[in-house]
């Protein structure tokens, strides 16, 4: 699954919880993982503005943090930003902005990773 349709998919995840609650509501769980670390994730709305964090942590020390917020309307935006930390204290980060319409959509990301190397990228798509 490419990571544009990961947003796509987390836009329209916030769109039905949203669809459901009523204005300024908000939802959080936290669970186990499968081999012994830890998820938790938040997700709220306001209006028509949807936001939501992750933060995940591995048994091994390692730790995952997301936060993204997105914005309903004839055009859905999306922006959302990453950081994490390997077990042998490697650091990395991210963000990512979306824009989709009722015919294309784009994004424009960046990615720092362990060795403070950034790498940009851009993409365009139609429906």
């Amino acid at each position: 699954m490419t990571f544009p349709m990961k947003i796509q998919l987390f836009c329209l995840g916030a769109i039905f919880l949203a669809s459901a609650a009523s204005p300024a509501s908000a939802e959080e769980w936290k669970r186990p993982t499968a081999h012994g670390g830890e998820i938790s994730r938040s997700v709220g709305t306001d209006g028509n503005v949807y936001t939501g964090s992750t933060t995940r942590t591995g048994p091994n020390g390692g730790t995952y943090t997301s936060s993204s917020k997105c914005v309903e309307g004839v055009v859905d935006r999306c922006a959302r930003s990453y950081s994490g930390t390997g077990p042998n204290g490697q650091t990395f980060s991210g963000k990512r902005v979306s824009a989709r319409g009722p015919f294309h959509g784009r994004s424009a990301g960046s990615f720092t990773g362990p060795n403070g190397n950034t790498v940009h990228g851009f993409r365009r798509w139609r429906r």
